[in-house]
Formats: C-alpha cells, sequence, structure tokens
C-alpha cells in the first residue's frame, strides 16, 4: 500500500506527482464539498425563515464559501508540490499585464466582495437601477442575478451596484409609501371623493392599516380637481399590480357615485377676417 501511494504518475525535470498528493486532493476537494453543502443546510435551508432572513444568511454562507474555496485551491496547489512563494513572484509580471487587460473583471470582483461584506444589498432585496426595478436573486463575486416584474433575469455587473445609483426599495425593512393619483370633475363633493378614496385603499388586502391611507387635494387643474390618495405596503416587488387595482376600484366607486373623471377639454375660438 505504501508503495502504491508513493508510486509516481509524472515526471517533469524536478517536478514528481504521486498517488498519494494526488488522493490528498482529491480527499481534499471532497471535505470541502460535503463540508460546504452541510453548512448550507444548517444556515439556510433549515429554519422557518423569512424571505428577507434567508436572504441575509445566503449572502453570508456564500462569503464563507469563497473563503473556503480559496483555501482549498492553496491547500491543492501546496499538495501537488506547487510552492506558492515562487509561483506567484514567477508570474508577477504576467499578473500585472493580465490586470491591465481585465481592470472591469477586477473591478467587478471587489464590488461582489464589498457586497457580501457591507450587506448594502442582500439576496431578495428589490432594487431600481436604471429604471428597471427586480429583485436579486443570488450575488456572485463577479455579477448578480436581478428578476424584474417581468419575470426576465438580468446578469448585472457587480460594478454598477458600486459607483451606479441603486435604489434599494427594502433596505431599511420598514413600510414603504405609493400613490395613486386621480382627477375629478369641477363641482364634484370633494369629501366624497376623500371618503372613495381612503375606503378603496382600505379594502386592498396589501395595503396596510396601520398607517392609515390619507388624500391629498393637490391641485386645481385646467380641466379637473387633482387628488393623491397615498397609502403604505410591503408588497413592493408587486406595488404596481397594488395600484392597478386601486384604479379598478376607484373608477368603479366613482360611477357609482356618480363623479366624473373628466378628460382634457379646450375651447377653439376661431376668428375670421372681414
Amino acid at each position: 500500500m505504501k508503495e502504491f501511494l508513493q508510486h509516481e504518475l509524472f515526471v517533469y525535470k524536478d517536478y514528481h506527482l504521486s498517488v498519494l498528493q494526488l488522493f490528498v486532493v482529491v480527499v481534499v476537494i471532497a471535505i470541502a464539498w460535503v463540508f460546504t453543502k452541510g453548512l448550507k443546510k444548517i444556515m439556510v435551508d433549515r429554519g422557518n425563515y423569512t424571505e428577507l432572513e434567508r436572504g441575509r444568511r445566503l449572502s453570508v454562507f456564500q462569503l464563507v464559501q469563497y473563503t473556503i474555496w480559496v483555501a482549498v485551491l492553496l491547500l491543492t496547489l501546496e499538495a501537488l508540490g506547487f510552492k506558492l512563494t515562487l509561483l506567484l513572484a514567477g508570474s508577477a509580471a504576467l499578473l500585472v499585464g493580465i490586470g491591465l487587460g481585465l481592470q472591469e473583471v477586477f473591478k467587478d470582483f471587489i464590488s461582489g466582495v464589498i457586497l457580501l461584506f457591507d450587506g448594502t444589498i442582500r439576496v431578495s432585496d428589490v432594487i431600481e437601477t436604471d429604471g428597471v426595478v427586480g429583485r436579486v436573486k443570488e450575488i456572485r463575486l463577479r455579477a448578480s442575478e436581478v428578476e424584474t416584474r417581468d419575470g426576465i433575469v438580468m446578469i448585472i455587473p457587480n460594478g454598477r451596484f458600486i459607483s451606479g445609483n441603486v435604489v434599494n426599495w427594502t433596505h431599511n425593512r420598514k413600510l414603504t409609501r405609493f400613490n395613486v393619483e386621480v382627477g375629478v370633475a369641477y363641482g364634484s363633493d370633494v369629501r366624497k371623493v376623500e371618503q372613495i378614496l381612503i375606503e378603496c385603499a382600505k379594502n386592498h388586502p396589501d395595503v396596510v392599516k396601520t398607517p392609515e391611507p390619507f388624500v391629498f387635494f393637490t391641485d386645481f387643474g385646467d380641466s379637473q380637481l387633482t387628488f393623491k390618495v397615498l397609502f403604505f405596503s410591503r408588497n413592493v416587488f408587486k406595488i404596481e399590480f397594488v395600484k392597478s387595482d386601486l384604479r379598478f376600484a376607484i373608477e368603479d366607486a366613482f360611477r357609482k357615485n356618480n363623479i366624473t373623471i373628466p378628460f382634457p377639454q379646450r375651447d377653439i375660438w376661431i376668428k375670421r377676417d372681414k
């Protein structure tokens, strides 16, 4: 058995690869793989976590997983007989050249590490970037997956999250306020309009009861009185569906109460030359 383990599989000049070295590499990789799978079950899969809490745990697990695999890579290189100090010193010039050519890629890698450490953007967060709203599905080292409201998965380089303007709708973990604007004809009972708007908002299941919805009388328009109903909701990702439901309910309630939603009107005077 000892002779088998010491048997050399590959020899090139001063480098020798034995069965024992290859066996150690396989064992180290297998242990790391089993350990990371078990760690994920403990940290993420087990327990009745909320979606946001599971996202935070998944981000921490990914950071730990990357650290483990970097350590495994270094151990396997040592086990295979490579001297890391000599390897790094000999490839310094090559690494500088590669670094200059892949600046954006390295920037995205560093940004990914910052995101995992910083926690300003986590898995399951609802974010808005470049006018697109989506939910973060996964944060990797180079790029992250963001699923839009249309079910489209976007692969976004992590550097855009660090250097660009990003709105994190769920970062503070509190309620978010939204509004729906509507205009009614002049002569309408404004208090009745206020009552209808509040009732429509209260009746929607995704509008929280506390704080209560309220109404602003925002403007006297050219052909309408403009109102805005403001409400709080936790359903940030599908808030456009909530707003659509409210508009349907408001239009139906206005029709039943003989309140008119006007369309723009213009009076045109034609002057004829005598």
